[in-house]
């Protein structure tokens, strides 16, 4: 494929990012109002180059039919929203609901697995779980809705706490334990609740 100009690429990803956000293509007036074109010519101009080129395609005849080929779109399209819910402990468990503070968007590739409407993420607070490599301040990426396993890392409720610890059956009987000999096991004295259990990590860069 032939490299784009600057505004050819601007377009296809208004393209591209229209189709994700809405379903379908945007219509030619709206490309025309977006980056300001005095003309609809302007517009079929710049999209018969980007079909030259290898961009894009559209179905004959079929309004908001434009779609982006090219392998970096393709890519774009395996990128998905995880809500991060806020911060959880890493340490000695604490009260408290999650609270959602936003989105991190990931590539299915690179995490390893699809996420579902049951995906979430929290904000590791504090270094119970350094053995396991997850730091504070790292992203943590759970599932809810399946069971544990034994040695499976989870966010869990213990009698009304939340906080992140591996999950372990003893005899029988579950309880949560810390990866740094500096925090204490935690035993349920009633209650023991999964709230999501481990699928991927994210690390952004340090200072």
């Amino acid at each position: 494929m032939r490299p784009l100009t600057a505004k050819q690429r601007a377009l296809a990803d208004f393209v591209e990012s229209h189709r994700r956000r809405h379903g379908s293509a945007p219509t030619y007036q709206e490309i025309a109002d977006h980056f300001g074109f005095r003309s609809l010519n302007a517009v079929t101009s710049h999209l018969r180059l980007l079909r030259q080129k290898g961009y894009l395609e559209s179905d004959s005849g079929k309004a908001r039919s434009l779609r982006v080929t090219s392998p970096l779109a393709k890519l774009r399209s395996r990128i998905v929203d995880i809500a991060v819910l806020g911060a959880i402990p890493a340490g000695f468990p604490e009260e408290g609901a999650p609270e959602a503070e936003g989105c991190v968007s990931v590539d299915v590739g690179s995490v390893g697995f699809t996420p579902t409407r049951n995906t979430f993420a929290v904000r590791v607070r504090g270094v119970s779980m350094i053995g396991r490599h997850i730091l504070d301040g790292d992203l943590v990426v759970l599932e809810r809705g399946p069971d544990p396993r034994h040695g499976q890392v989870v966010a869990a409720l213990v009698d009304g706490e939340r906080t992140l610890k591996t999950y372990v059956v003893k005899n029988g009987k579950p309880y949560l334990k810390a990866e740094n000999p500096k925090y204490p096991d935690l035993i349920p004295a009633q209650e023991l609740v999964i709230q999501g259990v481990f699928k991927a990590l994210i690390r952004k860069a340090r200072d």
